[in-house]
């Protein structure tokens, strides 16, 4: 079980890094936008993305599940 949580965590590394290395001037921008955000406004976008994330899982588990 942590062999996934590393893998997933690799993964999101590499689609992190990836913006900055191709997008530099588009990630800074974002960033800039994000700072003048207030803390609700943040923590509904932590929120959404944690929820997110835990949908995606229970999808891919189902999925999993379904096919063996």
């Amino acid at each position: 079980m942590l062999e996934y949580w590393l893998l997933g965590l690799a993964m999101m590394l590499v689609i992190e890094g990836m913006i900055p290395l191709l997008l530099p001037e588009l990630w800074r921008e974002a960033f800039r936008k994000l700072v003048m955000l207030s803390d609700g406004q943040l923590r509904f976008i932590g929120i959404t993305a944690m929820l997110s994330g835990l949908v995606l899982l229970f999808w891919i588990n189902n999925a999993k599940l379904v096919t063996s």
